[in-house]
């Protein structure tokens, strides 16, 4: 009988690392699950929902005829729809989103769907399109109710507004992450995460036009709030000759962005921070 060892056997070939079809579907299903939870809080969707709402109809109504002298005496209005529209997404990737995962952090309920065979990575993208979700019905709800309501004139070109739109949302959802890693515990999520939204928004001109070169403008261009709503306001600006690409306040609220996703990968905990 021959001594000779067999040839060692080729080795195999690593898997595919393809997201199967399957794991696609088990994110559609968790986005279906987000959805429900969040439908199923009727108070808790309509104060989420309807705040943007209630307030531009409020300041549609109350502006009335109102211009803006330094941008080319273009209608109050016509400045209202597009910031709430920013408004309204910066709520919901970044308000919202920030207050829930605090809440499921502190409650132990990432840290138990995390034991569980979702995914990791198909949970996050769950939450994350399922707010996603929330941010483009506002977006429609708005402009439906500027176009119809106030007559507001939409975007000659939508591409940049788009760009705008798409940007600001992963910005802000990227910001959103990063701000719940900050919030030690679950009663300071609504405060602490209300009081930095809403001074950025007052600071940041949401509910008056701010003139390019003041002191107020000067401060709040450090931060993405004002760079957003100047960026989706861009398109709809009617004046002659006014580019609709807001190139260096995209590129100021997608640095912030980045910013963002590096705090967020750092610092994210899945369990909760109490000892």
């Amino acid at each position: 009988m021959s001594n000779a060892t067999a040839p060692p056997a080729a080795p195999t070939p690593p898997a595919s690392r393809s997201i199967p079809w399957s794991d696609l579907r088990l994110v559609g299903r968790q986005v279906r699950y987000e959805q429900l939870a969040f439908w199923l809080n009727p108070i808790g969707a309509i104060f989420t929902l309807g705040f943007s709402v209630v307030f531009l109809v409020l300041l549609g109504a109350s502006a009335g005829s109102s211009r803006v002298s330094f941008l080319g005496h273009i209608k109050l209005i016509q400045y209202y729809v597009p910031g709430f529209v920013a408004y309204g997404i910066m709520a919901a990737c970044f308000n919202v989103l920030a207050i829930t995962l605090v809440n499921r952090r502190e409650m132990g309920l990432l840290k138990r769907l995390r034991l569980s065979p979702l995914p990791t990575w198909a949970l996050l993208a769950a939450i994350f399109i399922s707010t996603l979700i929330l941010a483009f019905i506002q977006v429609v709800v708005l402009l439906a109710i500027g176009v119809w309501g106030f007559g507001v004139h939409l975007p000659a070109d939508f591409a940049p507004f788009v760009v705008a739109v798409v940007i600001g949302a992963l910005s802000f959802t990227a910001l959103g992450v990063a701000m719940s890693t900050l919030i030690p515990n679950q009663d300071a999520a609504g405060p602490v995460t209300s009081i930095v939204f809403f001074v950025l928004l007052f600071l940041s001109g949401l509910w008056f036009p701010l003139q390019s070169g003041s002191g107020l403008a000067q401060f709040s261009s450090w931060f993405p709030v004002r760079h957003f709503i100047t960026a989706v306001f861009t398109p709809f600006d009617v004046r002659p000759g006014v580019s609709p690409w807001a190139w260096h306040d995209l590129a100021v609220v997608a640095l912030w962005g980045v910013i963002g996703c590096i705090v967020a990968v750092r610092r994210f905990r899945w369990t909760p921070r109490r000892v």
